[in-house]
């Protein structure tokens, strides 16, 4: 078992400060163990509920009847399954005395989010959870978290072969299954014919026009595939930053596979071998590293942009807090050095500080504002915000 103590941590401040809290993420990204791990040790009682379960689903049936007496902390899993069930928590959310707090776990469905907007607003915050991350893992595991990548049972599987079928299972079960159940009523073959090839465009910039012709539907098509599997956190879109500083910037989002070990399985790499001897092996140690460091800076998603210019220049992620103005640039390489790109970044983003990430060993300075910051080195040269 991985301790996964500041996901806990978060989980249970939000628990103290509010009434609902919706507890998001990708299938099989571990949102069920969390929740048990959040209420071990609880004072005062724990009531689980399981939308999956039948039983549970009969004890649901009236949810007003079942869930107004209940004290202490209530966790309902796969909430998604039971949409009227927002409609009830507004209510006992608005009880004095506040009897009951209410943990829901789901996927980031559309309905999900819809449901909860309208009958949750100003009610409900949300956690959303990843995969394991380098501070869960070890920093020596790391080549193992970035061929398998952070699914709980794929990174623990026994080996290698094993991880890589359970992979394979998750992505027809997930295109066969989980997607229509999230609302997303488009043909398995389709979507996999699509997410195969974003595996292919991953860490590139969105275009919509190229996709459309590939799939041969209009360019509002495919960008419906793409927000559906954005919403289900199986794709993470990147937008890009603008600047007013004169120069005609780069307005298409970059696109990732969320999770790198599905990005190998879509890619068929089976081992690090494969994965080394690759062409996408850059653009897979990109997205790892910038996901990374989005967790371990701890930055929220609408703070973390990606930047470039029609000329040339380009930043791999920018992250904008207040008056902190981060950017970084991924490099696998063991030698990082100084560009005109960075030096354009540094100036017209007006950057605090550029950090280089590459896969050397050691962590140094290279120009002013600009320093070379290993991997091996991310937990404790790179502080969160």
């Amino acid at each position: 078992m991985i301790d996964r103590k500041a996901e806990v941590q978060a989980v249970r401040g939000l628990l103290n400060r509010h009434r609902v809290v919706g507890l998001i993420g990708a299938r099989q990204v571990g949102k069920t163990t969390l929740a048990h791990m959040v209420t071990e040790g609880r004072e005062g009682s724990v009531t689980f509920f399981d939308m999956e379960n039948p039983e549970d689903q009969a004890r649901l049936q009236d949810p007003m009847l079942a869930l107004k007496d209940l004290r202490g902390l209530v966790v309902v899993d796969e909430v998604q399954r039971a949409p009227d069930l927002f409609a009830v928590l507004r209510v006992l959310a608005d009880r004095r005395g506040s009897p009951a707090r209410f943990l829901i776990l789901g996927s980031a469905s559309p309905e999900l989010l819809r449901q909860s907007s309208e009958t949750l607003a100003g009610r409900i915050v949300y956690h959303e959870m990843g995969g394991f991350s380098l501070d869960e893992i070890g920093i020596k595991n790391r080549q193992k978290l970035w061929l398998r990548g952070g699914m709980p049972r794929s990174y623990l599987a026994r080996s290698s072969k094993e991880s890589w079928e359970w992979r394979r299972g998750f992505v027809q079960t997930f295109l066969e299954r989980d997607l229509p159940q999230l609302g997303i009523n488009i043909s398995a073959i389709t979507m996999r014919r699509f997410w195969t090839m974003l595996a292919h465009y991953h860490a590139q910039t969105w275009n919509a026009s190229e996709f459309g012709r590939s799939f041969g539907v209009a360019d509002t098509t495919v960008r419906g595939y793409l927000d559906r599997l954005a919403s289900a956190l199986a794709v993470r879109l990147l937008h890009p930053w603008h600047e007013n500083i004169g120069k005609r910037q780069v307005k298409a989002p970059k696109v990732y596979v969320a999770d790198c070990g599905l990005l190998h399985t879509l890619l068929n790499l089976r081992t690090q071998e494969d994965l080394e001897t690759h062409p996408k092996v850059g653009a897979s140690w990109e997205g790892f590293v910038i996901d990374q460091i989005m967790r371990q800076l701890g930055a929220e998603k609408e703070e973390c942009f990606f930047w470039a210019t029609h000329a040339g220049a380009e930043l791999d992620l920018f992250v904008n807090r207040g008056q902190t103005r981060l950017g970084f640039e991924v490099k696998r390489t063991t030698a990082p050095a100084v560009t005109p790109s960075m030096r354009h970044a540094v100036e017209d983003l007006k950057l605090t500080q550029l950090d280089v990430i590459h896969a050397g060993e050691s962590t140094f300075p290279l120009a002013p504002r600009i320093r070379a910051v290993s991997l091996s080195r991310l937990l404790t040269d790179l502080p969160s915000l």
